[in-house]
């Protein structure tokens, strides 16, 4: 639970201490927007009063954080007092990286995106001869990979991009891309991985023998064979500790990712494929196992 301290600028009307208050701006989904608000309540106890705000409402209480929960909130809360605190929800690193950057504590998230060398990795467990790692961008998404390309030779992994910049160049270079790689790795490119192109790219990728991994777990319900990704209550756990640093300080710390992920497979893809699929525990235990040897091996 979050323990939050009591901070000299809370006080009520008549001088006395009165809990801090976090509002929340919701993302429009009734029964997302509950289940996020119970868990951070779970987080928050009765050492803070969480109120929701809808959409005509913006903070009244100067120095108040707002939770965002997606990206919308996040833009219509920002848009109606740019001096806000605001922490964000169910955003992904590169929408909000931009805002963190001009306005340093003030603007923080928890990441919702799974980080891209998790994902690589989550590859390698399930396919352990892999070697190369296939990956397809667009001109504007080729940035996404460098860091993870200059970090997979740590794990006897290597890359390489291929780019497409139109329908008519898609399947041809992903045939490109599969035939150099063990297997495919969907970064966040709504530019190539969306719902228009994702049929064709699955069915492009297992005619050839190969897997996909990523972008998200909504993606393996879509038929790709395993995606990372970080349970909500994980999230709320971490918005936890980003609130009670802001209430320590007065600053919102940097955007971060959750202490915990897990891993989703699809089983009937992997039957398909004739591929030996380790359980989803296993594979989400190997994977912290194997990032933190690595960083203690840094250390």
């Amino acid at each position: 639970m979050l323990l939050l301290p009591w901070s000299p600028f809370v006080s009520g009307q008549n001088g006395e201490p009165t809990l801090p208050t976090i509002y929340i701006a919701g993302s429009g989904n009734t029964s997302l927007d509950q289940h996020v608000t119970r868990l951070l309540r779970e987080q928050i106890g009765d050492t803070a009063e969480l109120v929701f705000i809808h959409d005509d409402q913006s903070p009244r209480t100067s120095g108040s954080p707002v939770i965002t929960i997606g990206p919308a909130a996040f833009t219509r809360i920002r848009q109606i007092n740019r001096n806000t605190p605001l922490l964000a929800l169910l955003v992904e690193r590169k929408f909000i990286q931009g805002y963190v950057n001009r306005t340093p504590g003030q603007v923080s998230a928890v990441f919702y995106d799974v980080p891209l060398l998790r994902q690589a990795l989550t590859g390698k467990a399930i396919l352990p001869q892999s070697k190369r790692i296939a990956l397809l961008a667009s001109t504007d998404s080729v940035e996404i990979y460098e860091d993870l390309i200059d970090q997979l030779a740590e794990y006897n992994l290597q890359a390489r991009v291929f780019v497409t910049d139109s329908d008519d160049q898609l399947i041809p270079t992903l045939i490109r891309a599969l035939n150099y790689g063990d297997f495919l790795l969907a970064g966040s490119d709504d530019a190539i991985y969306n719902p228009r192109n994702i049929k064709h790219i699955l069915l492009t990728a297992y005619r050839r023998n190969r897997i996909v991994i990523g972008p998200s777990q909504a993606y393996v319900k879509a038929g790709v064979l395993a995606s990372g990704y970080a349970p909500f209550p994980a999230m709320a756990a971490k918005a936890g500790e980003l609130l009670q640093a802001y209430f320590e300080t007065g600053i919102l710390p940097e955007p971060a990712y959750p202490n915990e992920f897990r891993v989703e497979v699809n089983e009937q893809v992997a039957r398909s494929l004739n591929i030996p699929l380790p359980s989803r525990e296993w594979i989400s235990q190997y994977l912290d196992d194997l990032m933190l040897s690595s960083q203690e091996d840094l250390e």
